[in-house]
């Protein structure tokens, strides 16, 4: 697969990097859990969930929907994106519609890094109301979209654990141990 990127990413490190990005897996029901948890806050009514074209991605993004308007949320759009684009300002445009509350991501990470890189540039986006999958939060993206782009996003990962982008890094803290009964 080909993947356009501007000429911050394509250094050999990064280049390198791509081959080893897993593809999206189907969540987890500690993960959805988590990821809701996080987005939850007492101010968080509305969100915006994105996500890719791939199924997992949809199927994700499907779920994370269900759940957050079944207690009384509020879904203002749920939008897509491809892996490879001639432009993202549409989709990006599309995405920061409606000023929510806080943003939910499921996707492959190079069309996220793709998408976050016009977010940052062109959108007043901010990365510090963004969630994401486990799909996205892997160091792979920061390397991708670049060291700031992602600064400050939160998500969950598949154990039920939570992951947080810094300037060039993911810092990640596993699940809680269950209380035993």
């Amino acid at each position: 697969m080909s993947i356009y990127m501007n000429t911050p990413t394509r250094s050999p490190l990064v280049r390198a990097t791509i081959a080893d990005i897993p593809e999206p897996a189907p969540h987890t029901r500690a993960e959805l859990a988590t990821l809701l948890a996080l987005v939850k806050q007492p101010k968080t009514k509305a969100v915006v969930i994105g996500h890719g074209r791939d199924e997992v991605s949809r199927a994700s993004a499907a779920a994370f929907a269900q759940a957050w308007e079944q207690p009384g949320g509020h879904v203002l759009d749920v939008i897509d994106w491809p892996e490879e684009a001639a432009s993202w300002l549409r989709p990006a445009r599309r995405f920061t519609a409606g000023e929510p509350d806080a943003w939910v991501v499921a996707a492959p990470v190079p069309g996220w890094a793709q998408m976050a890189r016009r977010l940052r540039a062109s959108t007043g986006w901010t990365p510090e109301r963004t969630f994401g999958f486990a799909s996205v939060g892997v160091a792979q993206a920061v390397a991708m979209a670049g060291a700031d782009s992602l600064e400050g996003m939160r998500g969950a990962t598949v154990d039920g654990g939570t992951w947080r982008a810094g300037p060039g890094w993911m810092t990640y803290r596993p699940a809680e141990p269950a209380e035993e009964v």
